[in-house]
């Protein structure tokens, strides 16, 4: 019924900038809340950004001060910005998205395809 599908992974050196992109299309009535995972080999996924319908954002500690979550409501569209990338952010991103896709449906998660990010030191 919706499909994220994110851009804009790839290799960069340490310091650098990257910047991820997701969309949602499908069948939507209203999108609650829009974030980034991540997920590193061997490790668990875990929370890199949210931001909710009316832009309030929360950060993982280890991102805080380098990476910007934003949105467009009206494309459907989140965004990451990614500064001062360090090789331990090395990892497949996952875009996530609360959408209701009816104003009687109960809100469901979706998830993207992932998206990897490399950081040579």
């Amino acid at each position: 019924q919706v499909q994220l599908v994110e851009s804009g992974g790839g290799l960069v050196q340490a310091g650098g900038s990257l910047r991820l992109s997701c969309t949602a299309s499908g069948i939507i009535f209203t999108i609650n809340a829009m974030g980034w995972y991540r997920q590193a080999p061997g490790k668990q996924r875990e929370l890199v950004a949210v931001i909710s319908s009316s832009g309030g954002t929360n950060y993982a500690d280890s991102v805080k001060g380098r990476f910007t979550i934003s949105r467009d409501n009206a494309k459907n569209l989140v965004l990451l910005q990614m500064n001062s990338l360090k090789p331990e952010d090395t990892a497949a991103y996952y875009c996530n998205a609360n959408v209701r896709s009816s104003i009687v449906s109960s809100a469901k998660n979706y998830w993207g395809q992932g998206t990897q990010v490399t950081v040579s030191s």
